[in-house]
């Protein structure tokens, strides 16, 4: 099976990364995959880092007659069972190139971000129309697009992300290395977040839930790792500044871009997730299978991983307090830690095995191959 992977972004959040994730899952079992990107985007990068056969386009916009030529001849060529567009943008550029040559190619559409436009016009309904099938990694995806485009239902499957759960697995990882990187003594409890600094990941609140939480306990440290998106630099100075101000610079660190993920979950002993809305929640997913006991969000697709009182902690959004009141709860009962930790490892064994994900994906895709 010949398969073409398209993400035509410049960004490198959660979005593409799982893009690439999917591509070496699908590689690792034996199947011929290349991958559509912008030239020199940063997946554009790691996909040939990982040597991956990478097509480059200069931009996704711009002289768009050009591009669409472009790929028709690319798609010609190859000759591809399957095309896969990880982002509803690239369907302006493929199906039109896939109708230019009568392409019989199995056109796939991951849907990764919910939208608040109606997409119900002549055009979106010729674009979707091309497409096979569409997934979902939420149910409130699922229910997006129906509410929003004409996409028949009987077209659109859940199809939850899924992780690696060998590699975020709290038995394999040293929990001491990353402690002993940044001094982070054994009677120090972590508490830490991860993602990308940009706004509505919640890092106003983190940052003030720390502030009060240290005017309670003296053991504590606090973690933030990652790096501002594109764009977001300003915003990026605007945090550290505010935790500046309001924690001591010894109780807080930035780590900026990290990719030894696992290990920073493991040297954690509480795992916030604030994201304001999150479609699904793929870092949550992460830290729940390396056994972390976490705090986060009650809101969006995070209730369709999270469990209240089971895998996690719930606090209302955007609300400091409440927030610093759940990590208290946590910080003073170890006992309910392990069991928050071990029944979220449970819960993603159970729904969100990277393995699992890539059998049904391979299914869908042989179900829709034109013989």
């Amino acid at each position: 099976m010949k398969i073409l992977f398209t993400c035509l972004s410049n960004g490198w959040g959660g979005l593409e990364m799982y893009t690439l994730t999917i591509l070496l899952q699908l590689k690792k079992n034996n199947f011929d995959v290349s991958l559509l990107a912008i030239k020199n985007s940063q997946i554009s990068i790691e996909a040939k880092n990982e040597n991956i056969i990478t097509h480059e386009i200069n931009s996704a916009r711009g002289l768009i007659p050009f591009t669409i030529y472009q790929i028709s001849l690319l798609l010609k060529k190859e000759n591809y069972d399957v095309i896969h567009s990880h982002s509803s943008k690239d369907l302006w550029l493929i199906v039109p190139a896939m109708k230019l040559i009568q392409s019989k190619s199995s056109l796939h559409f991951t849907k990764h971000v919910a939208s608040g436009i109606e997409k119900k016009d002549f055009l979106h309904n010729w674009l979707y129309k091309r497409i096979n099938r569409v997934y979902a990694i939420s149910k409130m995806i699922k229910n997006n697009l129906i509410d929003t485009t004409s996409i028949p239902s009987e077209k659109i499957f859940l199809l939850y992300n899924g992780i690696d759960t060998q590699k975020f697995n709290p038995d394999k990882i040293n929990r001491k290395t990353i402690r002993n990187e940044f001094n982070i003594a054994d009677n120090e409890i972590l508490i830490g977040m991860i993602g990308r600094i940009s706004q509505g990941k919640g890092h106003e609140e983190f940052i003030k839930s720390a502030e009060i939480l240290l005017n309670k306990y003296t053991n504590l440290k606090f973690m933030i790792v990652g790096h501002a998106s594109i764009g977001e630099e300003e915003y990026y100075k605007k945090i550290k500044s505010l935790a500046t101000s309001l924690v001591f610079n010894e109780k807080i660190i930035f780590t900026g871009l990290r990719k030894d993920t696992p290990e920073i979950f493991s040297a954690l002993d509480i795992f916030v997730f604030p994201s304001h809305d999150e479609s699904f929640g793929l870092t949550l997913v992460e830290g729940m299978s390396m056994q972390v006991p976490n705090v986060c969000t009650r809101a969006s697709g995070v209730l369709e991983i999270a469990i209240d009182n089971e895998t996690s902690l719930l606090f209302e959004k955007g609300n400091a307090e409440d927030l610093a009141d759940k990590v208290s709860k946590l910080i003073d009962s170890p006992s309910l830690r392990i069991t928050l930790g071990l029944n979220s490892r449970k819960r993603v064994m159970q729904l969100f095995d990277l393995e699992n994900y890539t059998q049904q994906l391979i299914n869908h895709y042989k179900e829709t191959i034109v013989k």
